[in-house]
């Protein structure tokens, strides 16, 4: 079987494959200390081992919900901020038409993102296109507390029971959340609705392999199973039997640390495949959440080429010096486009006659590499076989692992996000929240 292929060989102009392995037995100590659970954040070790320890009692009750959601529902709508939405919006987006919005005939509904943001336009704007349509909601939300998707669910449910009644509106209504505890709990068990519970031991970023992303993926039409079965691969080729030579977290964790340790601060994820452009959305919060702490941490940065090559290109070819790149790259496209002869010419690209469109994208990513390399900018790169369920539940996993024992690596707890609550502190503050009425007294003498 195929599986996904790091390399990193344009790196070794820059560190050493010697420093490189060095990194062996202090990866193989942060890969022990996740598995015995004794390292920084060991209780928000849940995801470590989930792919494995989903049984099909769970994946039936899954995929039962979300027939329900697209027997009844024209529009889905997925409530969730960070690894609440993040997660099952890159997979849906790498997996869907590019154009599937514009359908008429539709097999699935529309999937829709509300509480990623507090943009009243971009709320309005939303409710205004479910007036009249047949919508369901999946919040997502440990607490129920949340501010931006508190506001969102409290005016989507209110406008779902106005257009459906109350009754009927509880059977489109799904909540992910805490087992006991919270008001979406609260909620949840009071009214009846159909829950699905996010344990405490799984982290937002980490939790596309729970409802939180396989409900919303399920709706949107795609195999679930074969998300986790790659997931699964995945965790087995990463676990602590594998060497260091064989498994890609470990070296993808060694590498970035090591290109850190020599000044490149920032790590850019490039693609070439305009559907993966949310794969590095959800990539660049489960990185700079997870290792964004106590003044350390490589900046994640994400560019969509090649079109980004004529915005970003002139930066990363010239500009400072504190960069590398990790490229996404896909070897078969689903579909096959040959690029046409014209006897005219204009365009003087005869010479791409008969050749696949992906032909001109490959050659354009590896001259790319090259100039990027010869620039002074170290490559690694990510391929996958296929751009499938498979492949993406692979390159998921890969991912949280390699953040896992990257972040012990650079000796900080990557399971939590002290941070992330810093500026919910001034905006209650500056809401005159109840509770908060010495840090409003102080927040106003600043101000």
């Amino acid at each position: 079987m195929k599986h996904i292929q790091l390399s990193f060989d344009k790196t070794l102009d820059f560190i050493s494959a010697e420093k490189i392995a060095g990194y062996e037995n202090e990866v193989k100590a942060a890969n022990e200390a996740l598995h015995n659970g004794t390292g920084k954040g060991n209780d928000f070790l849940g995801w470590l081992n989930l792919p494995s320890s989903i049984d099909e009692a769970h994946f039936r009750d899954v995929e039962n919900t979300a027939k329900v959601l697209r027997e009844n529902c024209e529009v889905v709508v997925v409530i969730g901020i960070g690894g609440s939405y993040l997660g099952a919006k890159a997979v849906i987006d790498a997996l869907s038409n590019s154009f599937d919005w514009l359908q008429k005939e539709r097999k699935n509904p529309v999937v829709l993102y509300a509480g990623q943001n507090i943009g009243e336009d971009y709320l309005y704007e939303l409710q205004e296109l479910l007036k009249n349509k047949k919508f369901g909601i999946i919040s997502i939300s440990k607490s129920g507390t949340t501010t931006e998707p508190a506001l969102a669910f409290r005016l989507l449910k209110t406008q779902l029971e106005e257009q459906q009644g109350k009754d009927a509106a509880k059977k489109l209504i799904v909540c992910v959340t805490d087992k006991s505890k919270g008001a979406l709990r609260t909620l949840a068990d009071k009214e009846g609705l159909k829950s699905f519970v996010l344990e405490d031991s799984v982290g937002g970023r980490y939790s596309v392999l729970t409802p939180v992303g396989l409900l919303p993926i399920a709706v949107a039409g795609f195999d679930i199973r074969q998300l986790v079965q790659g997931a699964r691969e995945m965790e087995k080729i990463c676990g602590l039997e594998t060497s260091f030579d064989e498994n890609p977290a470990a070296q993808y964790a060694a590498v970035r640390n090591e290109l850190y340790k020599n000044g490149k601060k920032i790590e850019i994820l490039v693609n070439y495949h305009p559907k993966l452009h949310y794969i590095s959305e959800w990539w660049k919060q489960l990185y700079g959440e997870s290792e964004g702490k106590e003044n350390k941490g490589i900046y994640p940065a994400s560019v969509d080429f090649t079109t980004d090559l004529h915005s970003m290109g002139q930066w990363i070819q010239e500009g400072e010096r504190t960069i590398f790149e990790t490229v996404i790259s896909i070897k078969e496209p689903n579909h096959t486009k040959i690029f046409p002869h014209s006897e005219e010419n204009l365009d003087g690209l005869n010479f791409l006659a008969g050749k696949r469109v992906d032909e001109v994208n490959k050659m354009a990513e590896l001259g790319t590499m090259i100039a990027h390399v010869d620039g002074g900018v170290p490559n690694l790169k990510i391929e996958l076989p296929k751009l499938n369920e498979f492949y993406l539940g692979e390159l998921i996993y890969f991912f949280e692992k390699a953040c896992g024992i990257s972040g012990y690596l650079l000796g900080v707890n990557p399971f939590d996000q002290p941070g992330v609550e810093a500026y919910k502190k001034n905006m209650f503050a500056l809401l005159e929240k109840p509770g908060f009425e010495e840090e409003t007294k102080a927040i106003k003498a600043r101000l």
